[in-house]
């Protein structure tokens, strides 16, 4: 009498796809939190050049002054992402005659709890508004 096998090497792999998945999901898991860091990390920072560029428009108008810029910027972070942006801060000043620079500074939102987000930075700069007569340099 003979015993046959339908599928010998169906014994071997038994448990395979499991252990595979144990192994590929901790990796896939870890890719996905950090795709997501990344596009926390990339909102918060273009909340922080956004919020640069409106302090910039308001501190280069005609008779402005950076502290109105840096309100501005703050102003313009409370409005539209405080809660993306955590611990904003400003920091307005004139780096050269003629021009104005305003500096926004925080920390993105961290997936981690317990974990700081990551720190952006973002800076605009401008020349002040000022009128000239004529022929005058």
């Amino acid at each position: 009498m003979t015993t046959s096998r339908r599928h010998p090497s169906t014994a071997r792999d038994r448990g395979s796809v499991s252990l595979e998945l144990a192994i590929v999901f901790p990796a896939l898991l870890l890719i996905v939190t950090a795709l997501i860091q990344y596009a926390l990390w990339f909102h918060a920072r273009s909340l922080a050049l956004a919020a640069a560029q409106q302090g910039v428009s308001v501190a280069r108008a005609y008779h402005s002054t950076p502290a109105a810029g840096r309100g501005s910027a703050l102003a313009f972070i409370a409005d539209h992402g405080a809660d993306t942006l955590l611990n904003p801060d400003a920091t307005a000043s004139n780096p050269a005659t003629g021009q104005v620079q305003v500096i926004v500074t925080g920390r993105s939102v961290s997936v981690l709890p317990g974990l700081a987000g990551i720190v952006v930075s973002q800076s605009a700069a401008g020349p002040l508004e000022r009128f000239t007569t004529a022929g005058a340099p």
